[in-house]
């Protein structure tokens, strides 16, 4: 009986179908995943180029980038490297520039765009003609990802009246692609999104501008 049992090919059809099954889900949701992944991708790269335009048109973060040109030829083009770049992020929840004062409304109105200012994380629902932030475009984002620089890059005058014209660039940080069926099947949830940036040169710098 041992014998007849050691050599039955009854139910092989089975455990072969259970097997080729299991790899096939695997690599359906494989695809589903890496396809969002993609998607993610693209969507925080869009983020990041509107967020650059946005910031182009808006209030600085830095509050000292006004009065940050030389001053002593009124008039002169203020050159490169006249200034050291201003670099602000959120840092353990606390907003800060490399130097002067950092302007939670100017980077709030960034991230989350013409909606009501919120010192918060938080995406709110956009109304209106309300223009979208940052975070309507990349759900995923939170204010600790985004850095925004303003540089002097050789644009502007000394002494202009609405402060140096800084070329702006934000970019983001510690962004991890979220997988959902993968991640705990094979461990995906830690992959590092590769660095994305946009560089605008600033405009009126003003928060009414079109």
């Amino acid at each position: 009986m041992l014998k007849c049992f050691a050599t039955s090919e009854k139910g092989a059809a089975m455990v072969e179908a259970a097997i080729a099954m299991t790899l096939l889900f695997l690599l359906t949701l494989g695809f589903v995943d890496f396809g969002n992944a993609f998607y993610q991708w693209n969507a925080a790269d869009k983020a990041v180029q509107y967020g650059a335009r946005l910031a182009s048109i808006s209030d600085p973060v830095a509050t000292g980038l006004a009065a940050a040109a030389p001053t002593t030829t009124p008039g002169a083009p203020v050159v490169a490297g006249a200034y050291a770049p201003f670099v602000c992020s959120y840092t353990a929840g606390v907003g800060s520039c490399s130097s002067g004062g950092f302007s939670a409304t100017s980077f709030s109105r960034i991230f989350r765009g013409d909606t009501s200012f919120s010192d918060s994380d938080d995406c709110p629902i956009r109304t209106g003609s309300q223009r979208p932030g940052m975070c309507h475009f990349f759900p995923f984002l939170t204010r600790a990802n985004v850095v925004v620089t303003y540089s002097a890059t050789g644009l502007g005058y000394q002494t202009r009246q609405g402060g140096p014209v800084p070329t702006i660039t934000v970019r983001l940080r510690n962004v991890n692609f979220q997988f959902f069926f993968l991640s705990g099947l094979l461990g995906f949830g830690n992959i590092a999104m590769p660095s994305m940036l946009s560089t605008v040169t600033g405009e009126d710098m003003k928060s009414t501008a079109p």
